[in-house]
């Protein structure tokens, strides 16, 4: 892979004035011959692969960070879902072995493992309502833990039964978290369409169709972004910035692809995937909020929000994938109010709602994504809330995905804060119309006709 003069000096510019980096490097490792009907047993396979295969995880990160002069903000392990390798119907089970993963994940310095996973959008079986019962435990147990569960696809509908005892898990985790603002909640990602080679936290697992190890890298570059814009200046017409974003957004993919390659190679793995997702933090300007911003909207959320972000979305997609023949993950924009300084803002003057995030989630990566809402929200209407966002991946056969935090003693107007990459939220108001009697009801809504697609 050759680069020229050019391209390295405008990635520099982009490292030091728009603050680009590789969001993450996440080490992807089958967890398919650990299996085991014995836990303890289970548990000891399970940390000795994850310590041997991540060994030199830390340590080949910090080397390509310096040798390319590219800043890698975290390191990660996906691993196999938990349910397809825990073959006992016991939450104690999936709490021994989940203990063992974060022991593992904490002597390698690595900063989240993802895996804690269960698939159940057409129903459960005795081991997957295990994993969920002992899913509370786990996520205010353990440090760097991820939680997922599938709820709908395409194919399957959803999983009305799912999203209630999801609700239900999720309530229990912000409890069982309260002194920490039910941050429980923001390690537990619920999906339809989920990929099998995200390396973004909370959802990451390694899906079973994955090699037995593979290198996937998360890059970002709202900054970068957004600086090529202001540069466009207001007067160039829509068109022109969607080429822009095209053309910023395929420099950004070509200094991931290095960065993966490289890391693939230094610890003797395959690469796997580079997903291109515009990822913001809650530093100032690297904001995806703030992309639209420049794009000539007021704050996110105003009228007109929904389409500036399916012309950026799609804008970065077609850009990465000229760049790179192994774009995959969910490759996108995010929109997580905590994370993102300019929806941290927006949500906190009204612009942005649940209902206009719902919206604008039909045309983005992911979904309602680290919304924290009143701690007092019902099971019923947090289930609700679950099954809109499934429905709209069902519908549009895409990926959408719901972390969401009923925050303890919170209402609107107050704020949870995690810290770090987290960030902090606003807690936004729910609707108060009861749906407790279509909840209620259970079952599995049917799959859309776009399923019959054979």
């Amino acid at each position: 892979m050759k680069f020229s003069s050019e391209e390295i000096l405008e990635t520099v510019g982009m490292i030091a004035e728009d603050k680009l980096d590789i969001r993450t490097v996440t080490l992807g490792i089958s967890l398919l011959d650990c299996s085991d009907p014995d836990p303890a047993a289970c548990a000891r396979k399970v940390r000795r692969k994850i310590l041997v295969k991540a060994a030199k995880l830390s340590e080949k990160t910090r080397f390509v960070a310096d040798e390319y002069g590219l800043p890698i903000i975290n390191k990660r392990i996906s691993l196999t879902p938990l349910s397809l390798v825990v073959p006992a119907a016991d939450p104690a089970a999936f709490a021994e072995v989940a203990r063992a993963v974060d022991e593992a994940g904490a002597e390698l310095g690595v900063d989240f493992i993802g895996g804690y996973t269960a698939m159940i959008q057409k129903g459960e079986t005795a081991i997957d309502r295990a994993l969920i019962a002992a899913m509370p435990e786990v996520l205010s147990t353990t440090g760097r833990f991820c939680a997922s569960v599938v709820l709908a696809s395409t194919r399957a509908g959803i999983n009305m039964d799912g999203c209630s005892a999801m609700s239900r898990v999720i309530k229990e985790t912000a409890a069982r978290t309260a002194d920490r603002d039910g941050i429980g909640c923001a390690k537990l990602v619920l999906f339809a369409n989920p990929v099998e080679d995200n390396p973004f936290m909370a959802g990451a697992f390694f899906g079973t169709g994955e090699s037995e190890s593979a290198i996937l890298v998360g890059v970002s570059g709202p900054g970068a972004v957004r600086r090529a814009l202001q540069k466009l200046g207001p007067e160039a017409d829509l068109g022109q910035v969607a080429e822009t974003i095209k053309k910023t957004a395929f420099k950004i993919t070509r200094a991931g692809e290095l960065v993966g390659r490289a890391m693939a190679d230094q610890l003797g793995v395959s690469f796997g995937i580079l997903d291109l997702s515009l990822a913001p933090t809650p530093a100032e300007g690297d904001s995806v909020g703030q992309i639209l911003e420049t794009m000539g909207l007021a704050m996110p959320g105003a009228p007109g929000s929904t389409a500036a972000l399916m012309m950026l979305n799609d804008a970065v997609k077609k850009g990465g994938l000229f760049a790179s023949s192994s774009v995959g993950g969910l490759s996108g924009a995010f929109i997580p109010v905590s994370e993102d300084a300019s929806m941290i803002a927006a949500a906190e003057a009204g612009a942005i709602t649940i209902e206009k995030l719902e919206a604008m989630t039909s045309v983005c990566s992911v979904g309602l994504d680290m919304i924290a809402v009143p701690g007092v929200t019902s099971e019923e209407t947090l289930a609700a809330v679950i099954a809109d966002e499934m429905a709209i991946g069902c519908a549009n056969n895409k990926t959408t995905a719901v972390r969401i935090i009923p925050a303890p003693g919170k209402d609107v107007g107050d704020f949870v804060s995690f810290g770090g990459l987290l960030g902090k939220a606003p807690v936004m108001a729910v609707s108060g119309i009861s749906t407790d009697v279509f909840v209620r009801r259970g079952g599995r809504i049917p799959a859309p006709l776009q399923a019959l697609t054979n």
